[in-house]
C-alpha cells in the first residue's frame, strides 16, 4: 500500500510505502512496521521500528540509506524543537530533520543542503511537498521523504506530551 508516490522533477518517480512489510521479517510483523522510500534515480532508503498510528516510531528504531545502516539520535529531555531534532549520520553525511512550525511542516538538513517538507494534513496526507535548498541531491530527497512515513511527533515537546500516553500504552500491550 502507498503511502504516498509523485513524480520528481530531475529525479522522475518518487514512492513513499507505508506500511513496507517487505523490509520487516514476518515472525516480527506485530512488534515492527516499517517505512520505505524507492523510486526511479533516488536511493531506496527504510526505516523500521515499533508500530505506533500505522507508522514506525523513532523507538528502537533502525534506518537504512543506500543499502547502508545509518545511525541516529535525539535528546528526549530537551524541551525547544532545535534540542529535540533527531540527528542522523548516513552515509557519511550528518543530518538533522526538525519539525518546524507545527506538526505538518519538517525540515532535513545538511551542510550546504536543507529540504523543507510539508504535508496536506498529519494523519493521512494526501499531498506531501518540499522544497529543496543548496546542493540537494537524491538521497537527501529521500531521507526527507522517508521521515514524513515515520511517527515523529515526539519531535516537539507538545507533541511527545499529547503522544506519551497512546506512546505509553502501546508499549505496555494496551
Amino acid at each position: 500500500m502507498a503511502f504516498w508516490r509523485g513524480e520528481l522533477g530531475g529525479l522522475g518517480l518518487v514512492e513513499l510505502v507505508v506500511p513496507a512489510l517487505e523490509v520487516v521479517p514476518v515472525a516480527d510483523q506485530t512488534r515492527t512496521c516499517g517505512a520505505m522510500v524507492v523510486g526511479d534515480s533516488v536511493p531506496t532508503s527504510y526505516f523500521t521500528g515499533m508500530p505506533y498510528g500505522g507508522r514506525p516510531r523513532l523507538a528502537s528504531g533502525r534506518l537504512n540509506v543506500a543499502g547502508q545502516q545509518a545511525a541516529f539520535e535525539r535528546s528526549a529531555l530537551r524541551t525547544s524543537r532545535q534540542g529535540r531534532a533527531l540527528r542522523i549520520w548516513a552515509v557519511g553525511r550528518e543530518y538533522r530533520y526538525a519539525e518546524t512550525g507545527n506538526r505538518r511542516h519538517h525540515v532535513l538538513e545538511r551542510a550546504d543542503a536543507r529540504v523543507d517538507m510539508v504535508r496536506s494534513s498529519w494523519a493521512r496526507p494526501e499531498v506531501l511537498s518540499g522544497t529543496p535548498q543548496g546542493a540537494v541531491d537524491s538521497v537527501d530527497v529521500s531521507l526527507a521523504v522517508l521521515f514524513e512515513g515515520v511517527y515523529t511527533r515526539n519531535l516537539s515537546l507538545r507533541g511527545a506530551l499529547i503522544s506519551g500516553p497512546g506512546r505509553l500504552a502501546d508499549r505496555l500491550g494496551g
